[in-house]
């Protein structure tokens, strides 16, 4: 099932008008023309600029509300995108402020496209090209970041926390998948070891979907940053292709295998598959987040395709 990388989205009309005046001070020039950019599940505003003297940009704004979170969250995409070298195939930031509990980011406007959906073979083939350029650029990590185990930790515990709501009463796992209800222990058991596997001195984007990537003439640039940590030159691969599977494209295990970093992978790389998976599927039997009505649906499918991956690698009927 293909579920689309799209939330909610403030119109630029819709941002307190001290911000917008802001973000024209900060750019130099009037805002001619704003149109906002759909993809990924942010509540705030994403929008392409046009100046009055011509020149373009992109601008990103959130308040408190209506998910208390994001404001951090964008706080920690201006810190690194800030320290990104200039190497790296990623927007430049122009500029980041804040004004009454409202968070700006102003990146440079990229002439770019997202990759077409489903995926199209030679779009997924640049792409995978660009992650394995990517890994090599940031290794060793250019920026201080937490590693992976802390960054995680608290995320990749999927199973085991249904394990604890099922022993405890409160789930009883109606709906999850017969195979997954079936080795639920035995999943739990093997999630715990990702901390281990995951460990390594890559900078991580963390959260690689054909919504944060952009092909241009050239290239691909990777946007949105805030979730990066230091982990394993392959992570960004591997957390890559369950979104990329449920969007059309090949199983996760062939492209994984023949993938250069993923080629280098130590065979303990499957506690990540697992983990991300318990992730996936627990988290897409929560609420939704405040401002977030479309995440779920989208996770639930990452962990169908994470499921299906998982299960290539587990010996288990």
């Amino acid at each position: 099932m293909n579920v689309p990388a799209t939330g909610v989205r403030l119109p630029w009309n819709a941002v307190p008008e001290q911000i917008r005046r802001s973000v024209e001070t900060h750019l130099g020039a009037p805002v001619a023309g704003a149109v906002t950019q759909h993809g990924g599940f942010s509540p705030g505003a994403a929008v392409r600029l046009t100046l009055a003297d011509g020149r373009r940009a992109f601008a990103k704004a959130v308040g408190p509300e209506p998910n208390a979170l994001s404001p951090g969250i964008y706080r920690n995409e201006a810190r690194i995108a800030a320290a990104l070298p200039a190497g790296v195939p990623a927007p430049r930031l122009l500029a980041s402020f804040e004004s009454e509990g409202w968070v700006a980011l102003l990146f440079e406007d990229v002439d770019g496209r997202a990759p077409a959906d489903p995926w199209r073979a030679g779009e997924l083939d640049r792409v995978l090209e660009a992650l394995d350029g990517l890994a090599a650029a940031l290794t060793p990590s250019p920026v201080p970041a937490p590693e992976a185990k802390e960054h995680l930790g608290e995320q990749f515990q999927g199973w085991r926390r249904l394990v604890q709501a099922r022993d405890a009463g409160l789930d009883d796992l109606s709906g999850l998948d017969p195979w997954a209800a079936r080795h639920l222990d035995a999943l739990a058991e093997l999630e715990a070891g990702w901390p281990e596997a995951a460990e390594g001195d890559s900078l991580v984007h963390g959260d690689i979907r054909a919504d944060n990537l952009l092909l241009t003439a050239d290239g691909v640039m990777v946007v949105d940053w805030p979730w990066a940590f230091t982990g394993p030159a392959w992570f960004d691969l591997l957390q890559m292709l369950p979104s990329v599977r449920m969007q059309g494209g090949p199983p996760s295990e062939e492209v994984f295998t023949a993938h250069p970093l993923g080629r280098a992978a130590d065979p303990a790389v499957t506690t990540t598959v697992a983990a991300l998976t318990g992730y996936f599927v627990r988290q897409s039997r929560q609420p939704s987040p405040p401002g977030l009505p479309t995440l779920r649906a989208f996770q639930a499918a990452q962990g169908r395709a994470a499921l299906e991956w998982l299960r290539t690698r587990v010996s288990r009927p």
